[in-house]
Formats: C-alpha cells, structure tokens, sequence
C-alpha cells in the first residue's frame, strides 16, 4: 500500500511539474501547445468512434482519410481543383464586399434608397443558399454559379456593418473637419474611413467563412469540371468514405488558410477581438 501511495505521489508531483513548466512557457507556445492538445484529443475521439463501428463507409479512420489525402496532395488534379475553387469564392467574395460598401453609403446617404434597399437585403439573408444556388442555374453559366453565391452570402454582413460604422462616426471630429474647410474626400479619407475600419475588418473576417461555405455548397449542387465541390460531390454518389473525409478536410484547411490570409492582410483580429 505505501508503495502505490510512493508512485502515486511521483504521478502527482510530475504532473504539478508538467503544469509549472507549461505557465513558465510564453503565451503563443501555451497557446501551440493548446492547440495541438485539442486536435490529438479530437484524432482519439474520432479515432475510438471508428473503431467502434468498425465500417470504413460509414466513418473512415484517422489513417485511412491522411493516408487518402496524402495520395491527393502529390496529383495535378487536387491543386487545380483547390486552385479554381478559391479563385471563384474569393471572387465572389470581393464582389459581396464591393457590393455591400456601395448599397451601405446609398443607404446612409439617403432614407429613401435605405427603405429601398432593406427589403433586399432582409430577403437575402432570410432566403436559404439552396434556393439561390437553384435559382442560379438558371440565370447563370455553372463555373459562375459559386462566385454568385458567395457574393450574396457577404453582402449583408457588409452592409450591415459598412451602415453602422458610418453612423456611428463620431459628429465632433465630422464638425472639426467643418471648421478646417476639409473637402469631402478629405473628410471620408481622414475621419469617415479609420472610424469604419475596425467594423469593415470585423466583416470582412465574418463573412470569409461563410462564403466559403456557400461556394462550396454551390459546387457540390452545380458539380463545376475540376472543383473541390464536384470531387466532394462524386466521392459521396460512388461511397468512397476516405476521400469524402479527405475533401472535407481540405475544405476545412482552405478556409482557415484564407481566415488567416484575410487577418494579415487588414492587419487586425476585429473589433472586439484579442
């Protein structure tokens, strides 16, 4: 008995040890060290779910999907596909930010085009992205059909957001710029633009994963020549579990890929975020 209490002692003063040595770390390898921790955590868990039903078409192993993936990862076809898809969502993209800067100003600038313009704009986000993307095949060509549904899926949140940043532009620095005889483009240069940045790049962040995700739903319905969605697609119609796994992945690596590319680019985490 005093022996198991001697090794359950040691058990407990190595890991105090371990925990000490993990708040001496600085905060970005705590942080590595966290993430690493909860993805080896969630491999087990969908690990033990695999073996537990134990029928690869219905959830492939941890090593089956890498192994998949890695076959993928060495073929012309995978980069091309992952390529286009990107080109296509990030089109639409910068078009629903274009889009939703313009109708905001509209808005701001007149109450007759805002009530013009709010029944749009509550449509589109009421409307399910099934039904655009249907409507869309019959407006438009396939390959164009992804961009047109990540464009819609960003414009509201720009608007929204573009519509409340500039109302909310402080009116002493709007009567200072008055007083200074500023133009109208210095003013929107000098104090409209830097009081909306903090809103427009919380947006911006927003709504880059939700536009991935409709573009991809788009082309898994609209099946675009060499898209992820089109592979994503043929993998579930012929049941090849690991590749479905594996696409999926993929889809999940691309799209933080992007969040963190859009994050570096406007050179903050958002408003409100740390």
């Amino acid at each position: 008995m005093k022996k198991n209490n001697n090794s359950a002692q040691k058990i407990k003063n190595t890991a105090s040890k371990f925990a000490l040595n993990i708040n001496k770390m600085p905060a970005p390898f705590k942080k590595l060290l966290r993430g690493v921790f909860a993805a080896l955590f969630w491999l087990a868990v969908w690990q033990l779910i695999a073996s537990a039903v134990g029928k690869e078409l219905l959830i492939a192993s941890p090593k089956a999907v890498f192994a998949r993936l890695g076959a993928l990862c060495v073929t012309g076809g995978y980069w091309s596909a992952v390529f286009s898809s990107l080109v296509r969502v990030f089109g639409g993209y910068l078009a629903g930010i274009l889009f939703g800067l313009v109708l905001a100003a509209l808005s701001a600038a007149s109450a007759l085009l805002e009530s013009l313009v709010t029944p749009l704009i509550t449509a589109i986000k009421a409307t399910p992205v099934a039904s655009f993307i249907i409507i869309a095949l019959v407006w438009f060509e396939t390959p164009r059909i992804p961009t047109f549904t990540a464009a819609l899926m960003v414009t509201p949140v720009i608007y929204g957001s573009a519509l409340t940043a500039i109302r909310s532009v402080d009116k002493n620095l709007l009567e200072m710029a008055q007083v200074f005889a500023f133009s109208r483009v210095k003013t929107i240069r000098r104090v409209i633009l830097p009081s909306m940045t903090p809103y427009i790049r919380s947006a911006a962040v927003t709504s880059l994963g939700l536009s991935w995700k409709a573009g991809i739903a788009a082309e898994v319905l609209c099946t675009p020549k060499g898209s992820v969605g089109r592979y994503l697609y043929e993998s579930k119609i012929y049941l090849e579990t690991p590749d479905l796994f594996a696409w999926t992945l993929t889809i999940i690596g691309a799209s933080l890929l992007l969040e963190y590319i859009i994050r570096a680019l406007l050179g903050g985490r958002g408003r409100g975020r740390k």
